[in-house]
């Protein structure tokens, strides 16, 4: 099974993340900034990863490469999404990004998988949660970085 992982990141916590997700999954590891519509599609795994900046809004490298998220034929395309987030600074948008990337990927047809509980999470409000789960995998460096390995394995097992 072959996987890219497209992540955006302006501090460098998400592309730590994201290479530790990579690294298990054998899978490419692209930038959304250097990622072309080819790279959403060539591959039966997607994951997308995306920090949350602000009141619940994407990172820039995420605001310019959405175009070419949209570009890219994702009809039927498996898609497993992460984000980070810190839950105690932004409680009312918390991993609000990577409910974003999810409405996107849906609404081209994509297929997602990989959603995880919010127990264990002290937040008001996500856009990222849907029918009382996250969509994906729900990381918080700033206040929970002891378990984001254990969150990762976890995430991990259910992909494969």
């Amino acid at each position: 099974m072959s996987v890219t992982v497209v992540y955006g990141s302006e501090s460098g916590t998400t592309e730590k993340i994201a290479r530790r997700i990579a690294g298990p999954l054998a899978a490419r590891l692209v930038s959304v900034g250097r990622a072309s519509p080819a790279d959403f599609e060539g591959c039966d795994l997607l994951v997308l990863g995306a920090p949350t900046y602000g009141l619940g809004d994407l990172s820039s490298d995420w605001e310019i490469g959405i175009d070419r998220l949209r570009a890219a034929n994702l009809d039927g395309k498996r898609v497993a999404l992460f984000g980070t987030g810190d839950q105690m600074t932004y409680p009312d948008s918390f991993v609000d990004a990577m409910g974003t990337l999810y409405d996107e990927v849906t609404a081209r047809g994509a297929r997602v998988v990989g959603e995880t509980g919010t127990d264990g999470y002290d937040f008001i409000a996500s856009r990222a949660v849907r029918d009382g789960r996250f969509v994906g995998l729900a990381l918080d460096e700033d206040n929970q970085a002891g378990k984001t390995e254990a969150r990762i394995v976890d995430w991990l097992g259910g992909l494969k």
